[in-house]
């Protein structure tokens, strides 16, 4: 989230532990696992393979396949790759040229849901860029840039049958499926400031559904399809807190509310009774900041959203970010650098609610 003019350069800026992983080598062994955390996890494995860095990942509606953003070796950009979730060999799924990101399955898993920026009419200049700043000083800080040609598509699973669903001016991305896959909810700079929107399945019928000054973005629905959940710098620039936000836009609870935090990543247990995310704290700096898994009680109604008291979920000194649980609410899947080499991958484990 730094904000150097906005859509540019504020997306993941501040994730200190994320930051110049660029090493190629696969990861065989895992970091001790905390004692504290078997409360909540067992079972922890890596499951991305082979590729420089791996992350947000997502589980297809059965479960048995994920799909996730990764840079291809030799590549300056993230791709979307989707992978069976016993095996280690991804498939790539994007076009291979341009931005990516925020890869979701439909309900129904006949296609995926991506954001992508291969049109850019100046793809090979922004290629060219990326890999001369990397020669220069290796590779910059971790962030995520609004890249004004990022569009959401979506994707036969067999990555034919490429569809454009948006085609307006400015960075829209961050999509994600209601249960009943009807709509979306998506972060979009249309209007010159990143707010949420939702539109139907095909890309019609699109309005606005927060409209404050600041960055809101990674938004989900709840199971049952009545609220949204995301994150917003709107108190202060790039201290993210999570809040949530009836689809109708008529109620909006704000869910943190420390200002030397930054809490992100939020996403629903499928039951709709809690939600996982990642915090860390800045009150001394990005330097000491590590972030870590947090978990939190929720009721909602129609008109209420109540949070109940969070307990953290992972420890030690790995990077633990972009949480979310497997359909059957009984594994979780997280992007770390747990891994003995350090670089960013993505890890599952076996879940037990607090």
């Amino acid at each position: 989230m730094m904000n150097t003019s906005l859509g540019n350069k504020r997306h993941w800026a501040f994730l200190p532990a994320m930051i110049c992983l660029a090493s190629l080598g696969l990861v065989h062994e895992a970091m001790a696992q905390p004692a504290s955390e078997a409360t909540f996890l067992s079972n922890q494995r890596q499951v991305s393979f082979g590729l420089p860095r791996a992350g947000e990942g997502y589980f297809s509606p059965d479960g048995q396949w994920i799909v996730y953003q990764a840079y291809p070796v030799g590549y300056p950009f993230y791709q979307i790759y989707v992978q069976k979730l016993d095996e280690k060999t991804p498939r790539l799924l994007s076009t291979g040229r341009g931005r990516t990101t925020c890869a979701y399955f439909t309900p129904d898993q006949k296609r995926i849901l991506f954001a992508s920026a291969h049109t850019d009419p100046a793809i090979d200049l922004t290629e060219k860029k990326a890999r001369d700043e990397a020669a220069q000083g290796g590779r910059r800080r971790y962030q995520w840039d609004f890249d004004p040609h990022m569009d959401l598509y979506t994707i036969n699973f067999d990555g034919t049958g490429m569809q454009r669903l948006t085609d307006t001016p400015g960075y829209d991305a961050e999509g994600s499926y209601s249960a009943d896959g009807k709509q979306i909810v998506f972060t979009s700079n249309r209007d010159g400031d990143a707010d949420l929107y939702l539109m139907n399945a095909d890309g019609s019928n699109i309005r606005q559904l927060t409209n404050t000054p600041g960055y809101d973005g990674g938004p989900f629905f709840s199971p049952d399809g009545q609220w949204v959940i995301f994150r917003s710098d709107r108190e202060k620039e790039h201290m993210l807190q999570l809040y949530a936000i009836s689809v109708d836009g008529k109620h909006e609870v704000q869910l943190t509310k420390n200002l030397d935090e930054v809490n992100w990543c939020p996403y629903f247990h499928p039951d709709g009774k809690s939600l996982i995310w990642s915090r860390a704290d800045y009150s001394k700096g990005p330097a000491s900041a590590k972030f870590k898994l947090w978990w939190m009680p929720i009721e909602t109604t129609s008109t209420t959203f109540t949070a109940g008291t969070p307990r953290q979920i992972t420890f030690g000194d790995a990077t633990d970010v972009l949480p979310v649980f497997s359909p059957d609410g009984k594994q979780l899947l997280w992007t770390s650098t747990r891994g003995s080499d350090a670089t960013s991958q993505l890890w599952l484990a076996d879940w037990k609610t607090p």
